[in-house]
């Protein structure tokens, strides 16, 4: 059976990327005797509905003024949305107040130290990086690489996701290995490739008194761990959870906090381009895992998702849903960090990829089958334009975070292995 590549030559990878760009690219592109990106003398493609007629602008004022009539109730009362038979789908809305696993309580104190812990480069093994290295709060907590660098500068294999909202998450990273904050933390602690943390760590943040004092007073007799420290890190990302965006004064009642276009998004968003099968709830995430086609199977950057925590097939290519808010500040998109947004809502208006196996794949059980959720939509260019203007007012407000002062003196050699 297959298995993940590593240290393979990409540019045949890297070629197909470049092809499917150029595909996708076309599709929205003006050709001789196709029409034009507007979709107004456009005519469908085998297997892809024409993008729909581009409307006149007195129509387009008419549409957007109905539909601030229908969204200004609540959203128990907004149109109901194309989703496809099966999906359980909960309506978008104000994000709630994330709830505390029974064996670790948030308590102000341990929020506190979790803060001292997540921005601490003491964390690590090289002494370098810390947790804010990768889910910077200046880089909407991501790190806006396509992929990230870990222990000693070792490129990782996937996009770094921001810890905002991942309260709101019931599995974590992007194949779902981890089933809380906790065990996520506790796993890039101890993972080799990540912060390398070990028994020398533990070691190294007991010599700091204050720290020592803390991990008293947060968790009682039993000193510094890593799990203790997971904990204290858990609960204060559980505490990242925004929730001040424009679309969130919107559902306020604010019902000028949205422009025409993000209007017209939102109404797309729920209907015409199916988002909701997928980025539903208030935390606009299913939870789920789902093959969008980009898995790179039998290729140089070949990733096969969920399959290698699961083992089995209909898992191939599947990866999560990430969290659609505060998408724009957390470019670039998807687990290889390989696109940015427009290209993004090209390739979901398209139906995204659909790799085809060679012939020598023909008969292989571990193939992978893209989501049948995903179908091309027809959106012209303005459709596009209005649902990245609905993405756009899901932005959380620019909050300059400054790192906490850390006790103990930085800068010390780590203790030899």
């Amino acid at each position: 059976m297959p298995a993940p590549s590593t240290g393979r030559p990409i540019g045949p990878s890297f070629r197909w990327l470049v092809a499917v760009a150029a595909a996708i690219a076309l599709m929205g592109s003006p050709r001789s005797g196709r029409g034009s990106d507007d979709g107004s003398t456009a005519v469908a493609r085998v297997g892809r509905p024409a993008p729909r007629p581009a409307e006149a602008p007195e129509d387009r004022a008419a549409r957007i003024a109905r539909l601030r009539e229908v969204y200004a109730g609540p959203p128990s009362g907004w149109p109901t949305p194309e989703v496809d038979e099966g999906v359980d789908w909960v309506e978008l809305g104000l994000l709630p107040t994330p709830a505390d696993p029974p064996d670790n309580p948030t308590t102000a104190e341990k929020v506190e130290l979790g803060r001292l812990l997540f921005f601490d480069p003491r964390l690590s093994g090289s002494g370098q990086i810390a947790c804010a290295s990768c889910h910077d709060p200046d880089l909407g907590w991501a790190d806006g690489r396509t992929t990230s660098f870990g222990h000693d500068r070792e490129p990782l294999r996937r996009n770094a996701p921001s810890v905002l909202f991942a309260a709101f998450q019931p599995a974590l990273f992007w194949d779902g290995r981890a089933g809380s904050l906790e065990a996520q933390a506790a796993a890039v602690l101890r993972n080799p490739k990540e912060m390398h943390a070990d028994e020398e760590i533990v070691a190294r943040l007991a010599a700091v008194p204050e720290y020592r004092e803390a991990f008293a007073e947060v968790f009682g007799p039993g000193g510094v761990t890593i799990d203790r420290a997971s904990r204290a890190i858990a609960a204060f990302e559980r505490t990242l959870v925004g929730g001040r965006s424009r679309f969130d004064a919107f559902l306020k009642g604010d019902r000028a906090a949205l422009s025409d276009a993000a209007i017209s998004g939102l109404d797309l968003f729920r209907t015409r381009a199916r988002c909701l099968n997928c980025h539903h709830g208030p935390a606009l995430s299913d939870g789920q895992f789902h093959d969008l086609g980009l898995s790179y199977y039998g290729r140089s950057l070949e990733d096969l998702g969920r399959f290698a925590v699961t083992g089995e097939p209909a898992d191939v290519g599947r990866f999560r849903t990430p969290s659609l808010r505060n998408v724009t500040a957390t470019a670039p998109y998807m687990h290889n960090g390989l696109f940015e947004l427009d290209g993004v809502l090209r390739m979901y208006d398209a139906g995204m990829a659909t790799i085809r196996p060679k012939e020598d794949q023909r008969d292989d059980p571990l193939f992978p089958t893209k989501s049948p959720l995903l179908k091309p939509l027809g959106l012209n260019a303005q459709d596009r334009s209005d649902l990245r203007a609905f993405l756009e007012s899901l932005a959380e407000p620019r909050l300059r975070v400054r790192p906490p002062r850390l006790p103990g003196r930085l800068g010390q050699a780590p203790p030899p292995p």
